[in-house]
């Protein structure tokens, strides 16, 4: 299964840091689509990826309309995570898809009005209390992405731990 996690015009260099950890430890890849509100190469980008950037990979897109004409949303499986999601992420069925696109909006903003509308019978939200904005991106992606990787049944992970032998 190949996993696909879409940052779409991130602002916080932390974020997007320890979202590339992220998936350094999981194996999916990383996109990354333009207007950063970083520099790629901000200190407090590498220092919360720390060691992982050589262990990623990333591919960069100039633009959210870019994104979507190279990895089309009617052949790909692909879900835009929202507070304003039509599914509850853990009610998909991952499990039988071969590649899968999990698509994060701005910290601010969250994913284009038009974008969710389009595209509503593939909106996922992750579930709280009533009243709240949202969750931090990092912790958003990081949720969403191992509900992936638990219905694949953990699919080329390291399962058992190698201390306490």
């Amino acid at each position: 299964m190949e996993l696909n996690i879409v940052l779409v015009e991130p602002e916080i260099p932390q974020n997007t840091g320890n979202i590339a950890r992220t998936c350094a430890a999981i194996g999916a890849k990383l996109h990354l689509v333009h207007p950063l509100g970083f520099s790629i190469s901000e200190k407090q980008l590498k220092r919360a990826g720390l060691d992982y950037w050589d262990k990623l990979e990333i591919e960069e897109h100039m633009s959210f309309n870019e994104f979507l004409k190279k990895y089309k949303p009617e052949e790909n499986d692909m879900f835009f995570v929202t507070t304003k999601g039509k599914n509850v992420y853990s009610n998909i069925e991952y499990n039988n898809l071969s590649k899968v696109f999990l698509l994060f909006g701005k910290e601010t903003k969250g994913l284009p009005e038009e974008i969710l509308k389009r595209y509503i019978k593939n909106t996922i939200r992750i579930p709280m209390k009533e009243g709240l904005r949202s969750l931090n991106l990092s912790n958003s992606v990081a949720i969403v992405a191992y509900e992936v990787l638990k219905q694949k049944e953990y699919e080329n992970m390291e399962e058992i731990s190698k201390y306490f032998e």
